[in-house]
């Protein structure tokens, strides 16, 4: 058995900034490796990730020295395991079911969708990432989790403050103060609406946890909330000016897919493309070995989704491009074992069953002049910052 290799050259800023390059090499050198800016080590193989997410038992998500617990002021359901991960996963559950979305939910996102895609101005260059994919998302999520009264600038400004802070891993103090402020925004916010929840129940997930019979703490329905405020807003942005992107620089492709109408098909190259959320993190509870590398119990590993999305093992040499009619295989955005994001179902909905379709039958011939003007950033959390379309 080897050691853990230690990796001093790479930052947090080479990761934020263009991570793809480096995940490839490690694949291929040191898969399993401790990065010295954070003392972490970073699981960048397919195989190893599918594997660490699927063993709570020896890889933990309870690891309250993420800097999850400062960014949201609480000991969410992502850090727990076992019966209290299911207790407050479940909590929130049914409004995210099935016959929930048929019910209330499906008319909600195509009026949604349609009322958001009319106000683009047709022939005009716009900031689709601006002006469409986070303001939607935020207005479709505040619906779903009994928030109307926040605005679509305040549920992104908060989503942004908590994703921020949960990626902070160099712990900047900067970045836990803007999550500090959201969080007692958020929380002012939900003082107030409680007595309409408790005097008008619906199916939103406040609500739900509100009114139920044997309801969580509190301070953990909050938490719970503000878990989905995170990733239930940057998740459906990022993924949609990802897959815009792809689409639009790859001419043939977009002409094939309106063609045949793969809309599913666009959406899951998308996110395999581009991980909406990189990393996630487990503690190790036992003395392991991670393919032939020896991790001790208590060290932190970070299992890279973006990397295993692009592994070699998996895609051949044609991982690192975006091609919506590749062989298909599962990817790992949307994680594995008992942390599979329960917002999956909503964001394909959503995304490749609505909103793209819609998108593209308002403006076929949609381009993007300069794909270079397109800033893409992000270590923990990661996609377009900005994208300059011109709509016909």
């Amino acid at each position: 058995m080897l050691d853990v290799p230690l990796n001093e050259a790479v930052t947090l800023a080479d990761l934020t900034r263009d991570p793809y390059p480096i995940y490839k090499r490690m694949r291929a050198e040191t898969p399993v490796v401790r990065m010295a800016q954070t003392g972490r080590i970073l699981v960048t193989r397919a195989e190893h990730t599918k594997w660490i997410k699927e063993n709570p038992e020896t890889f933990s998500s309870d690891d309250p020295t993420t800097p999850m617990k400062p960014a949201f002021q609480a000991h969410t359901l992502m850090r727990k395991d076992g019966a209290e991960h299911r207790a407050e996963r479940m909590a929130m559950q049914p409004a995210f079911s099935p016959k929930v979305i048929r019910s209330d939910w499906a008319d909600l996102y195509a009026r949604l969708a349609d009322e958001y895609v009319s106000r683009l101005p047709r022939g005009e260059t716009v900031d689709l990432f601006a002006d469409l994919c986070a303001p939607v998302a935020a207005r479709i999520l505040a619906h779903m989790l009994g928030l109307e009264e926040a605005t679509d600038e305040e549920m992104i400004r908060w989503s942004q403050a908590l994703i921020d802070g949960a990626g902070n891993f160099g712990y900047e103090p900067k970045l836990f103060e803007i999550s500090d402020q959201a969080n007692a925004e958020m929380n002012a916010l939900f003082e107030r609406i409680i007595p309409r929840h408790k005097s008008e129940p619906n199916n939103s997930a406040f609500s739900v946890m509100l009114n139920a019979r044997n309801p969580i703490p509190l301070s953990q329905m909050y938490a719970n909330v503000k878990i989905a405020i995170g990733g239930g807003i940057n998740e459906p942005r990022d993924a949609l000016a990802t897959i815009v992107y792809g689409l639009l620089t790859n001419p043939d492709q977009f002409e094939e897919v309106k063609r045949q109408e793969c809309w599913d098909d666009a959406f899951e190259e998308g996110v395999r493309w581009v991980a909406p959320i990189q990393v996630s993190g487990r503690r190790v509870t036992q003395d392991v070995e991670i393919g032939d590398v020896a991790v001790a119990k208590d060290e932190r590993v970070l299992t890279i989704q973006a990397s295993a999305n692009r592994d070699e093992a998996i895609y051949g040499d044609t991982g690192e491009d975006f091609n919506v009619f590749r062989e298909k295989h599962p990817h790992q955005s949307f994680g594995s074992g008992p942390h599979h994001c329960a917002g999956a179902q909503v964001a394909r909905r959503t995304l490749g069953q609505i909103m793209l379709p819609l998108l593209f039958d308002r403006f076929p011939n949609m381009t993007l002049e300069d794909p270079s003007k397109v800033v893409w950033s992000g270590f923990g959390f990661r996609g377009p910052l900005n994208l300059p379309v011109t709509l016909n």
